[in-house]
Formats: C-alpha cells, structure tokens, sequence
C-alpha cells in the first residue's frame, strides 16, 4: 500500500508527465480523461519499479547473507578444531557431530543410545566447557566475540 509520500511522488510524476506532453491534448474535453490515463500510467510504472527493486533487493540479500555465513563458517577461529579434542569425548563427540556437522541433536542422540533430553544437556555442558577452554586459550578474542582471533595458535 503506497504511503502518503509515495501518492505525492506518483502525483508529481504525473503532473511533470502532463506539461511535457500538453500539445498531445487535441480537445480540452478530453484533456480530464488525458491526464487521469497519464496518473493511471503513472501509477502502474510505480507499481512496476517497486515489484523490480523488491526482486532485486531479495536476490541481493540472499547472496549476500550467502556470502557472509560463508565467510563465517571460513573464518571461525581455528581454535575450535584444536580445542574440542581436550573436551570428553562424549562432549566433543556431540559439538563435532551437532555445531560442526549440523545433525540434529534426537539423530545424534539416538546414534548414541542415549535420550534426546540428556544429548541436549551434554550438549550444553559440551558448549559451556569449550567456551571456557576458548576463554582461556585466545583470551579477549572468545570473552568478547570478535572473529579476528589473534591468539597463537590462530596465526
């Protein structure tokens, strides 16, 4: 639904459309009818550039939003991978499987021959472990979120 400003905009287009092509009016009569076609025009390219920008800005954020989670899982430090191999090996089992490997936690809880609920505790527990180990291994960099680690073993 266009807004105010966006009735003012078709309007003036319209009107700038009108004095650009006022010798085509032949008959004054017909110069109302003239002008509401021109307003009609107007208000169908509106429409048009709107459905236009709208596609090009959904296809644009879906690249884009590609790109970055991308560019995210690329620059995850590196700390993560040497890091989860000192966790328990039920904990780092489940981190490996679940927040590297995307399956879902009753799948990898049902590999295990263990319930859903208690995977989901694990998990938990797995993921509080490895951000302590984080905080301790690259300092500020895991404590604050930055993704530009620069603790030694990211170098």
């Amino acid at each position: 639904m266009p807004t105010v400003e966006d009735a003012e905009e078709i309007l003036q287009t319209a009107f700038a459309k009108a004095v650009e092509k006022s010798q085509d009016v032949r008959d004054e009569e017909s110069a109302v009818a003239w002008f509401y076609r021109l307003l009609r025009n107007a208000l169908i390219d509106f429409y048009r550039r709107r459905v236009v920008a709208r596609k090009a800005l959904d296809a644009f954020t879906e690249q884009f939003s590609e790109a970055d989670e991308q560019a995210l899982q690329q620059t995850i430090c590196r700390c993560v991978d040497e890091l989860i191999p000192t966790l328990k090996p039920e904990y780092a089992e489940l981190l490996r499987r679940v927040d590297v490997d995307g399956e879902p936690v009753p799948a990898v809880a049902a590999a295990l021959g263990i319930q859903a609920n208690n995977a989901g505790v694990r998990l938990h527990r797995a993921r509080a472990a490895l951000k302590t180990r984080l905080e301790q291994s690259c300092g500020t960099c895991a404590t604050h979120g930055c993704l530009d680690c620069s603790c030694e073993s990211c170098k």
